[in-house]
């Protein structure tokens, strides 16, 4: 046990309550505030992605004694299904046999976290906004409005978990030689469900990750428990075919029997999910330093908020506090080498995942329909299967590893110039499955 300390974590979603539960089995006394009301008393707003929850994830879930709970929750989901234009649905294994990534719902995780987290004796205090922090007292002062009376809270350490636009973080941007960058893109995201089969059971196949890639946009489907599926649409904000080209209910119409014509039974409720459910936008926030002596830190998207499409940003968010857990097992009650130790060993590795996350959004939404694409990763699938010891793919060292996200990025590029080459091989359409081709990959690899 450590010396008691009177803990502030800002924000109570996935990674606040995740960590509030770490810093009550530590010994410490802790509160949890957040503006938002408190998210088991309120619908979810049709702002949600549903979560992909994989290694690094369940890893923290397993330290902090809950994981088996959080499983009852998920489902897992061992390939992707591509609904590809003019195409039949066809399956992509993510790994190997029993590999998979796990569906969960982000309001119905939420919800189970801050229940874990209150059993284990945190205090959450719901509706109340941070106006100001005072750093080198660690003072949180909350109240109605800016103009308003504040109340003041002294604490120990102050933790932000408040998301990509934190309160926390945007005090610390006031220090001198503090960087940060923010980086929206052009395309926005709208939530929208499928709804079950009248017996409850899921009109797709339920443990599979649905894409429909269409070039600019796609859409995606994940099962959640009762039968529906949670859907993110991804498109442009402006343009020939976006969310501003979109304007009446036969517009919406026309987009959907056009481009979704598999799932066109489903077009009334869809349509009244794009008309009812506002559209997101998406950024990645770069900064540093994360914490402020031995008084505040930053944790997940608060200190790395990245765009969603190697679902990793809640698994990233969950590692950051698994490595605080052990920076506070291996320092004791020398806050300033834990947080120092922890920033510098996250940042090069959130940068990677920033990366690697948009990177696969290009793949996702146009390169996955592509011919050569699709033979470039059944290549490199063959040879991992024949040589793992020479040749993990990409997506493996991100999701089905707790590896470091910046090696995963390192050793990809490298595998990247490998397969470029491969692909340059006459004929590789008709001699992929070649010793040729096999020995040619042995070969650049021994380079």
């Amino acid at each position: 046990m450590h010396k008691e300390k009177d803990v502030a974590i800002v924000g109570s979603g996935l990674v606040g309550s995740l960590l509030a539960i770490f810093l009550r089995k530590q010994g410490h006394k802790v509160t949890v505030f957040d503006r938002r009301p408190d998210v088991r008393k309120v619908q979810f707003s049709g702002r949600s992605i549903n979560l992909a929850m994989s290694n690094r994830g369940w890893k923290a879930l397993r330290e902090a004694g809950i994981e088996e709970e959080i499983r009852g929750l998920a489902l897992p989901l061992d390939k992707r299904a591509m609904h590809v234009e003019g195409q039949p649905v066809y399956f992509q294994k993510y790994g190997e046999e029993g590999e998979a990534i796990y569906s969960i719902s982000r309001g119905v995780l939420n919800r189970k976290m801050i229940d874990l987290a209150e059993s284990a004796g945190a205090t959450f205090r719901f509706e109340e906004k941070i106006w100001d922090v005072d750093m080198q007292e660690a003072r949180l002062y909350t109240g109605e409005s800016e103009k308003s009376v504040w109340k003041e809270y002294k604490f120990d350490l102050i933790f932000g978990a408040d998301g990509a636009f934190s309160r926390v973080r945007h005090k610390m941007q006031r220090q001198s030689r503090f960087n940060y960058s923010q980086h929206f893109i052009d395309v926005g995201y709208k939530e929208l469900t499928i709804l079950a089969n009248e017996d409850g059971s899921h009109k797709l196949d339920n443990s599979s990750f649905h894409i429909w890639p269409r070039g600019n946009f796609m859409l995606i489907a994940m099962p959640n428990l009762n039968g529906t599926f949670t859907c993110t649409l991804f498109m442009p904000f402006e343009g020939e075919v976006s969310f501003e080209s979109i304007k009446t209910e036969q517009d919406a119409d026309a987009f959907f029997e056009n481009y979704f014509p598999d799932i066109k039974d489903e077009i009334s409720n869809l349509k009244k999910d794009f008309f009812k459910n506002p559209t997101s936008a998406m950024v990645t926030i770069k900064c540093f330093p994360w914490s402020y002596f031995d008084k505040i830190t930053l944790v997940g998207d608060s200190a790395h908020a990245i765009v969603p499409f190697y679902g990793q940003g809640m698994n990233a968010g969950f590692e950051d506090i698994s490595v605080l857990n052990e920076k506070m097992n291996k320092y004791g009650d020398d806050w300033e080498q834990i947080f120092e130790e922890y920033q510098t060993e996250r940042k090069p590795n959130a940068d990677a995942i920033a990366e690697l996350s948009y990177r696969n959004f290009i793949e996702m939404s146009s390169k996955t329909a592509d011919p050569m694409f699709l033979l470039r990763k059944k290549i490199e699938k063959k040879f991992a299967q024949e040589h793992p010891e020479l040749w993990i793919p990409l997506y493996s060292r991100v999701t089905f590893s707790d590896k470091a996200y910046a090696d995963a990025l390192k050793i990809g590029d490298y595998q990247r110039g490998i397969m470029d080459q491969v692909m340059e091989i006459p004929q590789i359409e008709e001699k992929w499955d070649t010793k040729e081709v096999e020995q040619e990959i042995i070969k650049l690899i021994k380079k």
